[in-house]
């Protein structure tokens, strides 16, 4: 079911974000926060109200679009905030990975729009 491995990735990305703020803390180091940021939000947040979403409209669920979006989403969670670490720690050269990693949100993000345009109507 698509709501419950949006909702289950979701979380587990969550925590792994928290436990980076964590380690940002205790070294007083907070290079990755704008990594750890993208995680939470695209992650944690963005995932998690998809994956509600998907969860009280089941019908929005339904064929192949679904399945590509949450595949997309989870992959651009990943992702970008790797890219935007890489960035960080290792310079420029890495901008490829940011760059590719927001191009798959603007996919997932832009396909999940159009799923919720096609069935919120009717929920």
């Amino acid at each position: 079911m698509i709501s419950s491995l949006l909702l289950r990735t979701s979380v587990t990305l969550l925590f792994i974000g928290l436990l980076v703020g964590i380690g940002m803390a205790v070294n007083q180091n907070f290079l990755l926060a704008p990594a750890h940021a993208h995680l939470n939000l695209i992650g944690g947040v963005l995932m998690f109200l998809a994956g509600l979403y998907y969860r009280l409209v089941p019908e929005a669920a339904v064929g192949v679009l679904p399945k590509v979006q949450a595949g997309l989403h989870i992959a651009a969670a990943i992702i970008f905030p790797l890219g935007i670490a890489a960035v960080l720690v290792h310079g420029p050269r890495y901008e490829i990975a940011a760059i590719i990693g927001s191009l798959i949100v603007v996919a997932a993000v832009g396909l999940f729009a159009l799923i919720v345009f096609r069935t919120s109507a009717r929920a």
